[in-house]
């Protein structure tokens, strides 16, 4: 179903493009508000305008949201890094370049489509778009991920992860040498104002995030950092830690210049790993706890640097 916001401009938003006055008030690219202006979606006094319309005081403005279109969902036969497996869940190693559900653009290839030609009786679990789902990675992120089975057992660690009982630690080599051995990063953030592709300090509508880090080894040009989130925001490790001045290394987005070749070493990935998840499993109450190896090839570039 779409989704219908009626807004009125207020004398200081007056005289401003209506494509970058909505865009910076709705979780929405102005590409995006420029595409619903031409569809006649978005109205003006019930009238249609166009990209470059300038807003009035008073203006009533109504948005016509599409709802979102289904993405067939097929299973696959795709090799899975299986750590462990009951009848209630499956704890997951997603390899980085592995989208983990499908969307507009990758429609085929994601974790989800392999977890369905694993698991026959996955789909609707959780919900018909992300069947088993709890958490997710970034397309870019290596790591341990949770699958649930069974509704009941999606609900249970679902509440775990929003109580935040769940222990989730990650690894990152990073951008620079780092002074502090430990801290915390107490930033909030969200879709950053004036790049929508990218998530920020800079935002309309701000989210508690917070991080924990500390160091694990300081090399010449790089650090090796250990990273507990306690809250769980699209991006949050990878922003928290530019917030620092020290990216995360290989990051394509907020890594700047420099992410792919650090003091002579070709990163070929970003180097951002989640290597722990302990849960309490919802069945048997036992505390489980995974921690795979890291991968070969972010183990190989942090060798480089070790031997510098």
């Amino acid at each position: 179903m779409p989704i219908v916001r009626v807004l009125q401009v207020s004398p200081n938003n007056a005289s401003k493009r209506i494509d970058q006055y909505l865009s910076n008030l709705l979780p929405m690219s102005r590409t995006a508000v420029q595409r619903l202006l031409k569809l006649n979606l978005i109205t003006v006094n019930s009238e249609p305008v166009k990209a470059n319309y300038k807003t009035r005081p008073d203006d009533e403005i109504r948005i016509e949201i599409p709802g979102p279109t289904p993405v067939p969902l097929a299973p696959e036969a795709i090799s899975l890094d299986i750590i462990y497996e009951d009848e209630h869940l499956l704890i997951v190693n997603k390899p980085s370049g592995m989208v983990v559900h499908p969307s507009p653009g990758h429609n085929s290839g994601t974790l989800i489509n392999a977890l369905l030609h694993h698991c026959k009786d996955l789909k609707g679990i959780g919900g018909r778009e992300r069947p088993g789902l709890v958490h997710r990675l970034d397309k870019d992120t290596s790591g341990v991920l949770v699958i649930a089975k069974s509704d009941f057992v999606h609900q249970h660690l679902s509440q775990q992860f929003k109580l935040h009982t769940v222990n989730r630690v990650y690894i990152a080599l990073v951008q620079g040498v780092m002074k502090k051995n430990r801290g915390e990063i107490d930033l909030p953030i969200g879709r950053d104002t004036k790049d929508r592709k990218k998530i920020s300090p800079r935002t309309v509508k701000p989210r508690l995030a917070k991080t924990n880090f500390r160091v694990i080894k300081r090399f010449k040009d790089a650090t090796l950092v250990e990273l507990k989130p306690e809250t769980g925001r699209t991006h949050q490790l990878r922003v928290h830690l530019l917030h620092l001045n020290h990216p995360v290394a290989g990051d394509r987005i907020y890594g700047g210049r420099g992410h792919s070749k650090i003091g002579g070493i070709k990163i070929e990935r970003l180097m951002l790993h989640a290597m722990k998840l302990g849960i309490t499993h919802p069945i048997t109450g036992e505390y489980l706890e995974f921690e795979p190896p890291i991968p070969a090839e972010m183990r190989r570039i942090i060798e480089c640097f070790q031997a510098k």
